[in-house]
């Protein structure tokens, strides 16, 4: 039976559907949902630690706008929603590389309503 990769990531009254890629980190993330935790911003990017301490896989060190991503270096998951304070013109950079595991649906700029310290939740969708 194959397992889906769809995500549901849930943050105050936001709830957005996202999907996973086939990579090892995306299916080690898979694995241990459902996550909560507090968000951290950075730019317009969303990060929050997660129980995973995997090294790097096909790292990134641009991304593309509603990228999901696992920061090696941070043991965090991100999300990207717009530039960082990092990025260069209309890059979107993380601030070192990363692993991109997925990708939001849907209109990622909505993400800019997510607070900072608000709970954040993944979960199989």
């Amino acid at each position: 039976m194959k397992v889906s990769r769809e995500i549901k990531i849930t943050a105050g009254e936001l709830e957005v559907k996202a999907w996973l890629n086939e990579t090892n980190t995306a299916t080690k993330i898979l694995e241990i949902l459902p996550i909560s935790a507090r968000v951290n911003l950075w730019g317009d990017e969303i990060y929050f630690p997660v129980p995973l301490d995997t090294g790097l896989e096909n790292e990134k060190e641009t991304v593309a706008l509603g990228d999901i991503a696992y920061w090696p270096q941070g043991k965090a998951m991100c999300i990207f929603f717009g530039r960082t304070p990092v990025s260069k013109g209309e890059e979107i950079r993380p601030i070192s590389p990363v692993n991109v595991i997925g990708r939001i649906e849907g209109e990622p700029k909505l993400l800019g309503k997510v607070k900072q310290e608000e709970n954040i939740t993944v979960e199989t969708g």
